[in-house]
């Protein structure tokens, strides 16, 4: 036997020991980020109900750790899909590629990453610069240096904040949550100093260092992936901040209001169109290998990706998405259900 058709007959032997492990698993396993579970699980459920598949197993384990999971190769002991409440990370492309995993994007939406308070407590007006000198582990002082962080209260840092003591509760380094936020706020907050800009431009590892190193003092506090668990810890303590995506506080709304931002507070409306300054896509991603395979993934990407569940008037809406505009969600379905595989 020549090396080429050795090498064909060990992939198609591997290709026929995945279909027969896989078909052992007669429903779709998937893994993931917390914000994207409550969508995912919508999904799942009338999956189950209006087609003739079982319905989906959901388990929620935070983008990071979705993303290990789902990268560590094909085959039956390995999840179908993972959610994802940032993009895919070129390291994580890597891994994927090292165990055969061809990922498939699919971009479901928006959402607003808040900071919120009971309702028992006044709405925090906060500025990103605030948020990014409330929690960093060491900020700017009057010489242009970095020092430990040496602030104690909201209104150490201005005045004009609330003389409450500094406690938020945030994701832990494995949430896409933490990872949107540190980009999307602590990053932002860092550059509204011109040394830090600068610094930037020069040595954007140094840079990143400098602006995404969370305190360790216990003003910042991770609370795990379990945002529920937050809600009661927020409820206990009205003056303390929560961190989440802003489906989960439109969920909460009737004990949680979320802080307004440079200005804009988080609204469905506001993230929609840009206004809010917080704010991300979020995902799924689909093996490609498996699709074939276990039964009704494409069914299930087809149910995800339909009008009358992403779109304007869909069930994820009243879960708390904000959709993709129309052109944006007729060109993502048609590369979902072609199983593009994804393109950085």
């Amino acid at each position: 036997m020549t090396f080429r058709k050795m090498t064909f007959a060990v992939a198609a032997i591997a290709s026929i020991s995945l279909a027969g492990a896989a078909h052992a698993r007669d429903r779709i396993q998937i893994v993931g980020s917390s914000t994207v579970f409550p969508f995912s699980t919508a999904v799942a459920e009338q999956f189950g109900k209006s087609t003739s598949f079982a319905t989906p197993v959901i388990e929620s384990t935070g983008t990071g750790g979705g993303m290990k999971l789902f990268c560590a190769g094909v085959g039956v002991e390995h999840p179908d899909m993972t959610n994802a409440s940032r993009r895919i990370k070129s390291s994580e492309i890597e891994k994927c590629a090292a165990a055969g995993v061809t990922p498939v994007e699919v971009k479901i939406g928006f959402d607003g990453i808040v900071m919120a308070n009971a309702k028992s407590a006044p709405t925090f007006n906060l500025t990103i610069r605030q948020v990014y000198l409330a929690l960093a582990k060491q900020v700017p002082n009057e010489n242009n240096e970095l020092v430990d962080n040496p602030y104690e209260n909201w209104s150490d840092i201005d005045p004009s904040l609330p003389n409450y003591k500094i406690e938020v509760l945030g994701p832990p380094p494995t949430s896409g949550t933490r990872d949107a936020f540190v980009e999307l706020v602590m990053d932002q907050g860092a550059k509204t100093f011109d040394f830090l800009a600068a610094l930037r431009n020069e040595d954007k590892s140094a840079f990143k260092a400098a602006a995404r190193t969370i305190r360790e003092d216990g003003k910042y506090v991770e609370a795990g992936e379990n945002d529920n668990l937050i809600v009661q810890k927020l409820e206990a303590n009205p003056q303390a901040l929560g961190i989440f995506g802003f489906s989960f506080l439109d969920q909460n709304a009737d004990k949680l209001h979320g802080s307004v931002i440079d200005g804009q507070a988080p609204s469905f409306e506001a993230i929609a169109s840009g206004d809010y300054p917080v704010s991300r896509s979020l995902y799924f991603y689909v093996k490609k290998e498996h699709v074939g395979v276990v039964p009704g993934m494409k069914e299930f990407i087809a149910e995800f990706t339909s009008e009358k569940a992403w779109g304007p008037e869909g069930y994820l809406i009243d879960k708390g998405l904000i959709p993709l505009p129309e052109a944006d969600r007729a060109a993502m379905r048609e590369e979902a259900l072609s199983l593009t595989p994804l393109a950085m």
